[in-house]
């Protein structure tokens, strides 16, 4: 797919972009890159806003507390 530039850049066709929210454009070494913004992964959020506890070890004893029989 060919594309002109005009003054005011690049359009791309929206039926490239579906499902796309947002997009990064990179020029690497004369190739530009039109790279997705992957959604907020909650996965990597853990840790981000720790709670605080009486226990001071849960972080290497997790499975202790976690498992213990009452």
């Amino acid at each position: 797919m060919r594309i002109i530039v005009t003054e005011q850049g690049v359009l791309i066709p929206k039926q490239l972009l579906e499902g796309i929210r947002e997009v990064e454009v990179r020029n690497q070494q004369g190739i530009l890159l039109v790279l997705p913004i992957a959604e907020s992964d909650p996965i990597l959020q853990l840790g981000q806003e720790p709670i605080t506890d009486v226990v001071d070890d849960a972080s290497t004893h997790h499975d202790r507390y976690l498992y213990a029989n009452p």
